[in-house]
């Protein structure tokens, strides 16, 4: 099993949808997709064996996989879908904004103007401010700190997992909790977190300062074909009308499968039977 079908505890996640033990995934046949990207699905740093199953989120994503020379690809859905849809009903009162600020990974750090970005924040967002810190910046007291002297409150959804280490199956739960809790979700790029937040009935943005990765190829035309190919959905204020239907068609919230079809994609166990019959001993007792 690739080690990323674990981050964010998307492994877990599918496995409780399955009716299987989420405290420990079966082995995923296949490679999951881990993040919403305008590829084929897969990260770019991510070696990958031919012939071994793609599992995209969103028949667009199919698409482009198949148009980039992979065959076996099935549509699946974002496991945040799946825990949406298994997800008790969400408060009635939602207040103020969630913000992610474009954030960097272990192998490469962003580069950008935090408080240039603050002062775009406060001259835009009318009521309370969550800011949501990817762990390597809430790890960093500079940024932090920025945030916090803005007045802003500062959380941190949890560490994302990596080669089997430091997983968090609750990354997610973490997550819709807070988007449930605000009326409005932004960011400075469009990534996972703003088509979690339109999918979950926030209404979203995508404004500020875009920032940069170090080192950044811009694979499959970047952050200009972003802005071209999904202009609808940048701007301060977003129709959530839209926004919303554009979080069902990239999540394949859509597309959702029944528990007993994702566990065959998936390569799982029906735990509703066992996986070896002893016929001698079924015939002992009686059954035919």
């Amino acid at each position: 099993m690739h080690h990323a079908n674990h981050y964010y505890g998307h492994s877990h996640v599918l496995a409780r949808y399955c009716g299987l033990d989420d405290r420990d995934p079966p082995r995923i046949h296949g490679y999951l997709q881990h993040g919403w990207n305008i590829g084929d699905g897969l990260a770019d740093d991510h070696e990958f064996v031919t012939g071994t199953p793609i599992l995209v989120w969103s028949e667009r994503t199919r698409r482009r996989a198949w148009s980039m020379g992979r065959r076996e690809v099935h549509v699946v859905g974002a496991p945040f879908a799946y825990l949406l849809a298994m997800a008790a009903e969400p408060p009635a009162q939602r207040d103020g904004t969630i913000w992610y600020p474009f954030h960097g990974w272990e192998g490469q750090h962003v580069v950008g103007d935090h408080a240039r970005l603050v002062d775009q924040i406060r001259a835009t967002e009318p009521g309370p401010v969550t800011i949501c810190l990817y762990w390597q910046e809430y790890r960093s007291r500079r940024v932090r700190r920025r945030y916090e002297r803005a007045g802003f409150r500062v959380v941190c959804h949890g560490y994302r997992g990596g080669w089997w280490q430091d997983l968090d199956p609750a990354f997610l739960d973490r997550q819709l909790a807070e988007l449930r809790r605000h009326a409005r979700v932004a960011s400075n790029r469009l990534t996972s977190a703003v088509f979690y937040g339109a999918l979950a009935g926030c209404e979203p943005a995508v404004y500020g300062d875009p920032m940069l990765l170090e080192r950044d190829a811009a694979a499959h035309g970047g952050q200009a074909r972003v802005r071209r190919q999904w202009a609808e959905l940048h701007g301060e204020r977003v129709d959530p009308v839209l926004a919303r239907a554009a979080a069902v068609s990239e999540l394949g919230a859509d597309r959702l499968l029944p528990p007993a079809e994702l566990r065959r994609l998936l390569g799982w166990p029906n735990p509703y039977q066992p996986a070896y019959v002893d016929d001698g001993a079924l015939l002992a007792e009686g059954v035919r």
